[in-house]
């Protein structure tokens, strides 16, 4: 699996964060846990196939789950 770590890109990354998300239901921290996994990829290289909008997602996320402290937020639902 080492060749699939050498072609992951943080575009493919991100598709694959995206449909795993979708298809299995997993909030985006799990999703990567779960794609390190199966990918091979250790939690602490996995930083530099984060593209910047699955970080945002992730960052959101952190703070709606009180991970992180509460940025500025607009009121919308």
């Amino acid at each position: 699996m080492q060749e699939d770590k050498q072609f992951l890109t943080k575009a493919k990354f991100a598709k694959l964060i995206e449909r795993t998300v979708s298809k299995k239901r997993l909030s985006y921290m799990d999703a990567v846990i779960d794609l390190c996994g199966a990918h091979e990829v250790e939690l602490e290289e996995v930083r530099k196939f984060i593209s910047p909008v699955i970080k945002n997602k992730l960052e959101a996320e952190a703070m709606s789950l009180n991970f992180l402290p509460k940025g500025n937020q607009l009121p919308i639902e």
